[in-house]
C-alpha cells in the first residue's frame, strides 16, 4: 500500500501536435498544438484534473507531477484549486540535458523527480501517465496491492483500440505465479501471440505502476537509452531490474484506458467524459 503517485506530464507530446483532425475548433487545435496534453481543456477542465479526481477518491496523499522546464501552466491549473486541497500536490521537472533538444524519456523523468525528492528513495510509490485516465479500480487495485512492486497488465481484447495502435504498446510475459519475466516495447505483429499469459490471455502495459525506491532507484539512474530511440524508458529500467531477479508482480485487468494520444481523440474523449 502507497499513499504516493507520480504523473509523468513532462513528455513531448509529438503525436498530438503533429496528428490533424479537421472537426476540431480552432480554439482546440492551438491548444493540442502547445499545450502539454494534461492541460487541454476538455468540457470546461483541464484533462489532468479528472485523473486528480480519481487519484483523490482512491485517497493518495501526495501526488507529484513532473513537467517540462516551465511548469507554470501547471501550477496556475492545480495549486489554488479548491477541489484538490485534499491532495499534496508537488511538482518536479525533467530538464533537457545539455545538447538535446527534448526529454530524455520516461526513465529520466522519474529519476529526476526522485532526485528532486530524496525521501521517494525510501517509499514506495505509483507512478502514470497523465494523458490516460484510468479508473478506480485502476488505481485503488495497485494503491492497495500487497506486492512490493507491480503493473498492471491489461487484456488486450478489452482496450477499444485500433490493432494498429495496440501495437504500439508494450507487450508483457509473465510466470505461473505471475510475476513479469519480459516487456517488450512495440512487437513485431507476428509475435504478439507469443505473450499470452496462463489464462492465454494477451496482457499489454499502460503505463501505470507501483514501485519501492528503495530497490528502484539504482535502475533509474544507471537506466541506457534505447539505441533508436534515444531515450531513457522505463521498461529498459524494468527489465534490467528484473534480470538481477528482483520481482514485479503482475495484476490482471480487464478494462478499457480512455487515452490522450493524438487531435483524433480529443472529441471522442469528451464525450466520453460526458457519459462519465
Amino acid at each position: 500500500m502507497t499513499e504516493n503517485i507520480i504523473i509523468l506530464a513532462g513528455g513531448a507530446s509529438s503525436r498530438m501536435k503533429n496528428s490533424v483532425d479537421q472537426n476540431l475548433s480552432q480554439e482546440k487545435v492551438a491548444q493540442a498544438n502547445k499545450l502539454s496534453k494534461g492541460l487541454i481543456e476538455l468540457n470546461g477542465k483541464p484533462f489532468i484534473s479528472y485523473l486528480l479526481e480519481n487519484i483523490l477518491k482512491v485517497e493518495f496523499k501526495n501526488v507529484y507531477i513532473i513537467t517540462g522546464e516551465n511548469s507554470q501552466m501547471f501550477r496556475q491549473a492545480l495549486e489554488n484549486n479548491p477541489k484538490f486541497r485534499d491532495l499534496n500536490i508537488k511538482f518536479a521537472i525533467q530538464h533537457i540535458p545539455k545538447g538535446r533538444y527534448k526529454p530524455y524519456g520516461t526513465a529520466d523523468a522519474l529519476h529526476q523527480c526522485i532526485v528532486q525528492y530524496p525521501k521517494l528513495k525510501e517509499d514506495s510509490f505509483c507512478v502514470c501517465n497523465s494523458d490516460n485516465l484510468y479508473s478506480l479500480n485502476a488505481l485503488m487495485n495497485l494503491k492497495n496491492s500487497n506486492s512490493r512492486q507491480a503493473i498492471l497488465a491489461y487484456d488486450i481484447d478489452k482496450l477499444n483500440y485500433p490493432k494498429e495502435r495496440i501495437a504500439r504498446f508494450a507487450v508483457m510475459k509473465f510466470d505461473h505465479d505471475y510475476n513479469l519475466t519480459s516487456i517488450v516495447e512495440k512487437p513485431e505483429p507476428d509475435q504478439i501471440r507469443n505473450f499470452t499469459d496462463k489464462h492465454r490471455k494477451i496482457r499489454v502495459s499502460m503505463n501505470i505502476f507501483l514501485f519501492d525506491g528503495k530497490l528502484f532507484f539504482k535502475y533509474l539512474e544507471n537506466c541506457p537509452a534505447h539505441p533508436i530511440r534515444d531515450e531513457k524508458e522505463l521498461p529498459t529500467a524494468l527489465m534490467n531490474m528484473i534480470l538481477d531477479n528482483l520481482k514485479v508482480n503482475g495484476i490482471p485487468i480487464a478494462e478499457h484506458v480512455p487515452d490522450l494520444t493524438s487531435k483524433n481523440d480529443i472529441l471522442m474523449m469528451e464525450e466520453y467524459l460526458s457519459k462519465s
